[in-house]
């Protein structure tokens, strides 16, 4: 891979990675989701938040651990400790899983663009269009300008996304000791189950947590240190996102919002107005519109990678031919984001909410078998190693994620009622 990223010494750079994939796993949905479980029961789930930003961080400290052990990513690990077999299943998994997660994130944006400026358009056709906008905007930045550009409009899009929620969520006055309570003090009411799941599931991506072993080889990282310094990333980037899903709760909490509605990002901005005036309305939409571009971009930019890696473990290249090799400029990797950029762009017509759902169950079918590999790759000894081993800690914590995720899958997939 390049190695003109490594030059860069800057504070960002070397925290890069962790936070990298901590915003480019929040979305529209984790940030509707949070806000209409707040509206509905306040901030007494806020621990939620800070459980699902710890299950995160244990699945990606555990993808990090395996590479820098073994030197090679977790989808070569897959293929060459589980078989052939597993890698023709994700990959499978993963050209449905992008049309779907492509169509929602293409939907989200044309949704922000549209609350920004609704180019005299009806909501829908100014969706459709901010949408193809936003897509091909992504897709041309990520083509032309490489590992370092990327870097640098995503530290632009968290800084609005996080400064816009976080000065928000303060300026709506909330009652401090009652969030203060919500993140201490785990409550489970029945009736907040749904809110609850909503709110742990949606905390820091799926499939896109691969794409942290790519940005830490583009960093250079290895061995120990490497590890010392991915633990820190992570952990700063999954306290981000866990204060962002409170922030949400916490804004929700002082709105009335129900689910359903296909521009709840709009009303929400139309509610906070009431609350904060005009300059409320455009912080939260400016902030929105933060959350979901840098998704995009974070999406666009790092999912061509595993489909490279896949057609180069399919072409016989070795570990250290692969490792070689700068990704970003192969065919493979140029063909998917191309694909990734146009072809969902078939679902622009449906609901933006519908599509959410689609890629909320998509997204918690990958949790369970994450989780599970992990279990199985990063105990065996002979594979990493002593010190690379699963402590105790976190194997109950994956048993927890594997047990956790899979139940919400389960649910998706199975009708109500």
């Amino acid at each position: 891979m390049s190695d003109t990223p490594k030059k860069n010494s800057s504070l960002f750079h070397k925290l890069a990675p962790g936070i990298l994939i901590a915003a480019t796993g929040v979305g529209a949905g984790d940030l509707i989701t949070a806000s209409i479980a707040g509206s509905n029961v306040g901030v007494v789930i806020a621990w939620a938040a800070v459980i699902g930003g710890v299950l995160k961080w244990t699945l990606n400290e555990g993808l990090a651990r395996w590479q820098l052990a073994t030197d090679t990513t977790l989808l070569e690990g897959w293929n060459d400790r589980l078989g052939t077999p597993v890698r023709w299943v994700f990959i499978t998994y993963l050209l449905i899983w992008s049309v779907f997660t492509g169509g929602a994130l293409i939907s989200a944006c044309g949704v922000a663009g549209a609350g920004i400026y609704d180019l005299g358009l009806s909501a829908q056709h100014a969706k459709i269009i901010w949408g193809i906008v936003h897509s091909l905007l992504g897709l041309t930045l990520v083509w032309i300008g490489g590992f370092a550009l990327f870097e640098k409009l995503m530290s632009v899009c968290i800084g609005i996304m996080f400064c816009a929620v976080m000065v928000t969520a303060v300026m709506i006055k909330p009652d401090w000791s009652a969030v203060a309570t919500g993140i201490i003090k785990p409550t489970f009411a029945k009736t907040d189950t749904k809110f609850i799941l909503g709110v742990l599931g949606g905390v820091g991506g799926s499939v896109t947590l691969l794409s942290y072993g790519y940005w830490i080889r583009e960093a250079g990282r290895n061995g120990m240190s490497g590890l010392r310094d991915s633990r820190l990333d992570l952990a700063i980037g999954y306290t981000m996102t866990s204060l962002f899903g409170v922030a949400m709760l916490m804004i929700g909490s002082r709105l009335e919002l129900q689910p359903g509605s296909e521009n709840i990002a709009n009303e929400l901005a139309a509610q906070l107005e009431g609350v904060m005036g005009p300059f409320g309305k455009w912080l939260f939409l400016f902030g929105f519109w933060g959350a979901v571009f840098s998704s995009l971009l974070g999406v666009w930019q790092s999912i061509p990678y595993l489909f490279a890696d896949f057609m180069l473990i399919r072409s016989g290249a070795n570990a250290n031919q692969r490792r070689d090799i700068d990704y970003t400029k192969t065919k493979a990797y140029r063909a998917f984001l191309i694909a990734l950029a146009i072809v969902p762009l078939v679902m622009m017509n449906l609901s933006l909410q519908k599509v959410q759902i689609y890629y909320a169950v998509m997204a918690a079918m990958f949790m369970p078998f994450l989780a599970g590999t992990l279990l199985i790759m990063n105990n065996r000894t002979k594979w990493v190693g002593r010190q690379y081993k699963n402590g105790i800690l976190t194997n109950a914590l994956l048993i927890l994620t594997l047990l956790f995720f899979g139940y919400i899958g389960y649910t998706k997939l199975m009708p109500s009622g």
